[in-house]
């Protein structure tokens, strides 16, 4: 008698049609997965899902996350849920910080209370945010977070996710929900838009467009900035290791470039005349902002726990996001 072979995984991925959720539902399906994406398109694009339209494993809904008679049921119909959905973009969070902590505390608190019922593993994308002003670098996952004063909208986005870390890993250690926690560290590519502040989108219209290119601050900030492709492929190693449930996990580059290289490094491989000016941050954002100098993780228990380790260098990341960007 021929042993059957095993279902295929049917993944549900809120924020589905978002730069990180689209590539996402991209590389579950090509490994065989029945993916469906549910978004409501505030931030995200249905025409980031144009390369699945037609592929009969998958689907999509669009609806608010915070639906709950939706989201049962695609609940239902799942056995693996990926929470992305969210507010994103320093500017939108400095901007609408109502939208940002209602999102994101809401859609996670459904997320969650739908995935209990059924017992399916959530895997949650949380954010380097999180770590606020801390500055023992490189970040490791046990670290403080430090955060600023509630009178700084800022820290409304770091807040409110570090308040979803909480209440997944309360579903976890009181109901025993299986949950991942996944700290995403900068994650760039294709298909991302700079519309909510994303630095290298930005530069690369820019660029491209022969405008200045514009650097908040004083340029000696630094970041890890991650290749999206590399970032999904983490984030559904994670979500297949049992050893992970219950676990925070940074996701993300340990390379790091201060955006004034960064800046240098886009005009160059861009080939381009854009001169290069600095943008103090009150006058970028608000009066009193506040940066982080450096954000760099520490990747030792991803790599411990799925044997995963960040490929790509800065150059061929900055090339891929140009490529794209000339196609459009």
């Amino acid at each position: 008698m021929n042993q059957l072979s095993p279902k295929p995984l049917r993944a549900l991925i809120t924020g589905g049609a978002g730069f990180i959720g689209s590539h996402l539902a991209e590389y579950l399906v090509a490994q065989g997965q029945t993916v469906h994406a549910v978004d409501d398109l505030s931030t995200g694009s249905i025409e980031n899902l144009d390369s699945l339209r037609g592929n009969p494993n998958f689907s999509h809904t669009i609806a608010d996350v915070r639906e709950e008679q939706t989201l049962a049921e695609l609940v239902d119909r799942a056995d693996i849920i990926y929470h992305l959905a969210a507010a994103v973009g320093v500017r939108l969070i400095v901007e609408s910080p109502v939208r940002t902590i209602e999102t994101n505390v809401g859609c996670t608190e459904v997320v969650l209370k739908m995935a209990n019922k059924k017992r399916k593993k959530v895997i949650v994308a949380s954010t380097s945010e999180v770590y606020g002003k801390n500055e023992l670098v490189p970040f490791r996952e046990d670290h403080d977070l430090v955060l600023g004063p509630t009178v700084k909208a800022r820290w409304a986005y770091a807040c409110s996710k570090a308040i979803d870390e909480f209440l997944a890993l309360a579903y976890w250690r009181a109901r025993r929900l299986p949950v991942v926690v996944t700290r995403l560290f900068n994650t760039v590519g294709p298909r991302q838009t700079g519309r909510y502040g994303m630095v290298l989108p930005t530069f690369v219209r820019q660029a491209l467009m022969g405008q200045p290119i514009t650097v908040f601050g004083d340029g000696k900030q630094s970041r890890c900035f991650s290749a999206v492709d590399e970032v999904v492929e983490a984030l559904a190693a994670l979500a297949e290791a049992p050893q992970a449930v219950g676990q925070v996990v940074n996701v993300g580059s340990d390379q790091e470039i201060t955006i004034g290289e960064l800046a240098e490094l886009v005009k160059e491989m861009a080939d381009s005349d854009s001169p290069i000016t600095y943008v103090p941050y009150e006058q970028a954002y608000a009066e009193g902002f506040e940066d982080m100098a450096r954000r760099m993780p520490d990747v030792s228990k991803l790599k411990s726990l799925v044997g995963f380790a960040p490929r790509k260098d800065i150059r061929g990341i900055v090339s891929a996001v140009i490529e794209h960007y000339r196609e459009r």
